[in-house]
């Protein structure tokens, strides 16, 4: 189960819709792209706090992630990882579906995401007649 997570989160940073550090996240949470944070099961306590204030302020779910630091840099061509964020709504639903195959608690989350991502797309905003795209 780790393998296909892992890989969901790789196929995240080749599209660009991850945000792995904690200046990454912290620059996607004040932007409010971050859909979901995630950290390493062996993160630093400070690390988790950081990640944890900044998901609150952004209003997303803090997640921990069933692997190491060495495994999740491993995944993303890094050397360690502990802290990242997606900022597609599709690949954050996907993760937290398979991660609450063996986390129960987070199935409220999961089915909150899958919702939130069948609704729709990239919202629009209007700038002066026309409607451009934008992430949101």
């Amino acid at each position: 189960m780790n393998e296909k997570v892992l890989g969901l989160l790789g196929l995240a940073l080749r599209g660009g819709n991850l945000a792995v550090g904690e200046a990454p996240v912290e620059e996607a949470c004040a932007t409010h792209r971050a859909r979901v944070v995630l950290h390493a099961g062996d993160a630093a306590e400070n690390s988790v706090h950081r990640a944890a204030r900044l998901a609150q302020r952004s209003g997303v779910e803090l997640v921990c992630l069933p692997c190491t630091k060495q495994e999740l840099g491993y995944a993303l061509g890094r050397g360690s990882c502990a802290v990242l964020a997606l900022t597609d709504r599709g690949l954050a639903a996907a993760v937290v579906s398979r991660l609450a195959q063996s986390q129960p608690e987070l199935e409220p989350l999961a089915a909150a995401l899958t919702q939130a991502a069948a609704k729709g797309g990239k919202a629009t905003k209007t700038v002066g007649r026309r409607r451009t795209p934008r992430n949101v």
